[in-house]
């Protein structure tokens, strides 16, 4: 088992700042080299607090901000087109990033896409549930029409 900080918020693992163990190849080969954590060490102490402490700052003005932006995004329908065969089958996926477009094109707030979570990958034409982590404790959801266009 290797310990490791989290530079950056890994789902199902932790925000930036925590210490964790993972495993150690997980920690080589994926967490490392995306620059999603480092390795850690005794001087990386000091790091941590300094990342703790920012986040305990930005965490009380986020709460109001991501509940303002949740209710924006809670009646709001996003379209997104695509090409798409004559099945309805499309070329290529609907990414996160196309997503988060079709969201400020639609009058909705800017949103990270590394945030927006799809259940499975959008394949075909349709209406879909998208949620997006806005908070550790705020979520939102939203309908996404995707169409051929």
């Amino acid at each position: 088992m290797a310990k490791v900080i989290l530079t950056h918020e890994v789902t199902g693992l932790g925000e930036a700042g925590d210490v964790i163990e993972v495993k150690d190849g997980y920690a080589r080969n994926y967490l490392v080299p995306r620059k999603l954590a480092t390795l850690w060490t005794k001087g990386a102490e000091r790091q941590i607090e300094a990342m703790r402490k920012a986040r305990r700052a930005r965490a009380l003005a986020s709460t109001e901000d991501a509940q303002h932006a949740a209710t924006r995004l809670s009646g709001l329908t996003v379209g997104v087109p695509v090409r798409a065969g004559a099945t309805g089958r499309l070329f290529g996926t609907v990414t996160t990033a196309d997503i988060v477009a079709a969201v400020v094109a639609a009058g909705g707030p800017k949103l990270d896409k590394r945030r927006v979570e799809i259940g499975t990958r959008i394949k075909t034409l349709g209406q879909y549930t998208v949620s997006v982590r806005l908070h550790e404790s705020v979520t939102a959801k939203f309908e996404l029409n995707v169409y051929a266009g």
